[in-house]
Formats: C-alpha cells, sequence, structure tokens
C-alpha cells in the first residue's frame, strides 16, 4: 500500500507543480553556469548507492560534502540557492526517485554516500532496511539543526512506529514546516 501510495502522489505532485518545476529549472540556468538539476550519490534502501536529483542550489565546483561541513556555505550557494533550500523546490526532482522506487515519500533522509558516521549508526540500528524519504520523522523534528546522534534515534523512532498513519501525519508536518521554512539552517 505504501508504494502505491508513493507513485499515485508523487504523480499527482508533479502534474500539480510541472509549471513551478519548469521555471524553476529555467531560473537555475540563467542564474548560475551548469545545469540544472545536480544528481547526487546517496544512499539508499540496503546501503546500496543511487543518485538522487535536485534542483541546483550550490555553484558547480562544491565539493559533494555535507553542507554543515562546508566553512562558509552561504558563498557556494547560487544566487537563488538560499532561496530553493529554504523553499524545499529544490527537492522537487526527487518525485522522479520516488516513481522509480530508489525513494518514498516518507523515511530517513539519504545520507550523502560520504557520511559514513551516520551510515554506519542507521546501519548499526537497522534504520538501513529502510526505503529513504523525500521527508521523514528526524526531517520535522530540526532537520539541519539536529547532530547525527539525534537524528539516527528518531529514524529508529519512524522504523518502530512506521505505520500509513504515521506517514500521513509526517507529510502533514513537513508541509506546514515547509510554508513556515522551520529548520532549515542552510
Amino acid at each position: 500500500m505504501k508504494r502505491l501510495f508513493d507513485i499515485l502522489v508523487a504523480l499527482v505532485a508533479l502534474i500539480t507543480f510541472a509549471i513551478p518545476t519548469l521555471v524553476v529549472a529555467v531560473m537555475v540556468k540563467l542564474t548560475s553556469r551548469g545545469p540544472a538539476f545536480y544528481w547526487s550519490d546517496r544512499i539508499g534502501r540496503n546501503n546500496v548507492i543511487f543518485k538522487m536529483p535536485k534542483f541546483r542550489s550550490m555553484l558547480i565546483d562544491t565539493p559533494a560534502v555535507a553542507t554543515h561541513l562546508l566553512q562558509n556555505p552561504k558563498s557556494a550557494l547560487t544566487p537563488i540557492g538560499d532561496f530553493l533550500r529554504k523553499s524545499s523546490l529544490d527537492e522537487l526532482p526527487q518525485l522522479f526517485s520516488i516513481l522509480k522506487g530508489d525513494m518514498s515519500l516518507v523515511g530517513p533522509r539519504p545520507a550523502l554516500f560520504n557520511q559514513d558516521d551516520l551510515i554506519a549508526l542507521r546501519t548499526e540500528q537497522g534504520v538501513h532496511r529502510l526505503v529513504p524519504g523525500l521527508s521523514g520523522w528526524a526531517q520535522i523534528n530540526g532537520r539541519d539543526e539536529l547532530p547525527i546522534p539525534q537524528k539516527v534515534a528518531l529514524d529508529v523512532e519512524y522504523l518502530q512506529r512506521q505505520s500509513f498513519w504515521f506517514d500521513i501525519k509526517i507529510l502533514w508536518l513537513t508541509a506546514l514546516k515547509v510554508l513556515k521554512k522551520e529548520g532549515v539552517t542552510h
């Protein structure tokens, strides 16, 4: 049922946001050098690496590390990068990853391929068995502000509590957080 729900919601969202998606792609191209999309190597279910698309919010020569590890994250942003991140519009292309099955609407956010500490702790706790999500329990309980052990504890709580209605609650709270722009630090 979760997979069917993911596909239906992703299709509706892609149709609903088709024009905004096109506008964002054009804006990224017009305001910075490089492609509109950035394909990030991410850790999927069972620690398998997959390519996750995002609208490019960083300059093309930015290292592929977690944003909080950059010395000055703001200096690596494209002219519209800050807006894309705070509005979460940079995440729209991940709807294609949901259709493909690499991601779900709800699950732990996919780690970067080089976030060894996060990957190891999730594997130790069994979280690696989950399909990563566009949003998740940790996302709505702190997002970028959470230290890794706390993020993984919330991922474990999701693993233990997962259900259709819990996913609906997380999606609802995600929409509220996005509208309020809460929890985005870079």
